[in-house]
């Protein structure tokens, strides 16, 4: 198939890599450079990276509504554009170009969590499964019609981070089969259940504070999902103290949420609004990401110590 590829990071990559070795990519489409760093250095989005190495043509259009832009993706006839995080809403005009239309792999079981941070909230809210849905993309946010799906469980330990690479691995996978079958024309639509719909908004920063008033078992959730970005963070000592790893313990000693209860060799104890949370892994704000044990070996923190002040 003569395929036009949208996505702009890490995630869209290896669909991007198994689309090069079965069809044929007229032209990879991402989102502008951007400059980083304190000397402002233009970076290419992974995708660039990726179609550069392939030798794939790179469209960077600042709207996706640009008129140039649409007559270019017009010029290329797409049978089909498959889209992986792209970034931008796509006009109509473009999701009219393709003879099978346009693709989009979503990190989710649709119609359970919409929008741009599904994989995320997965973990946040303590999912014991999710997976990828290939989808006809249409006017509104992921409700267009299901085409297929893959699911995979969450581990224990699941972060958003491991999940997320599992996914897009997953995905690049499950997009070639329904572009297999988009081909042979076994590929069935199945309408979304709006009733059964949720949105998973893009995270911000302020959500990785820390609130030691929830249970345990939130917190512990909510450090995985939010594992690596934002991450979740409290204060110690006035600097800022990140969370990188904790597990649930019982405790129903009723000191405050937020008070260290025990400083062991490898953890330090948190008493939370319900049971405990044992930390295990920490970065101090200036210093390295590093274990609890690693931590106390140069730094002292004394039992009865407030987080969060």
């Amino acid at each position: 198939m003569n395929v036009v590829f949208m996505g702009t990071p890490e995630f869209a990559v290896p669909t991007l890599e198994k689309l090069t070795q079965f069809h044929h990519v007229a032209a990879a489409v991402t989102q502008p450079d951007k400059q980083k760093g304190r000397g402002k250095k233009l970076s290419f989005p992974p995708v660039k990276e990726a179609a550069l190495q392939h030798g794939i043509p790179v469209l960077q259009p600042a709207k996706a509504r640009d008129e140039q832009f649409i007559e270019d993706l017009e010029q290329l006839a797409p049978d089909v554009i498959v889209v992986v995080a792209y970034g931008q809403i796509l006009p109509e005009r473009i999701l009219n170009i393709p003879k099978y239309g346009c693709i989009n792999v979503h990190g989710s079981l649709l119609p359970k969590y919409r929008g741009a941070g599904p994989i995320q909230w997965a973990v946040l809210n303590g999912e014991k499964e999710t997976g990828i849905t290939t989808m006809y993309m249409e006017k509104g946010l992921d409700t267009g019609d299901m085409i297929d799906k893959a699911v995979i469980s969450l581990d224990q330990k699941e972060t958003s981070g491991t999940l997320h690479d599992k996914l897009m691995e997953l995905g690049a996978d499950l997009l070639l089969e329904t572009l297999e079958k988009l081909e042979n024309g076994t590929a069935v639509r199945t309408k979304q259940n709006d009733n059964e719909s949720s949105y998973a908004p893009m995270l911000s920063k302020e959500m990785g504070e820390i609130e030691f008033t929830k249970s345990a078992a939130e917190i512990e959730q909510w450090v995985r999902g939010l594992n690596p970005w934002p991450s979740a963070y409290t204060e110690l000592g006035g600097k800022t103290l990140k969370i990188w790893d904790a597990d649930v313990v019982s405790y129903d000693g009723g000191e405050r949420p937020g008070t260290i209860i025990e400083v062991t060799k490898k953890q330090m104890i948190v008493a939370c609004g319900q049971d405990a949370l044992a930390l295990n892994e920490i970065q101090l704000s200036g210093k390295k990401r590093m274990s609890v044990q690693a931590f106390l070996a140069g730094s002292r923190v004394d039992k009865g110590t407030v987080l969060g002040e």
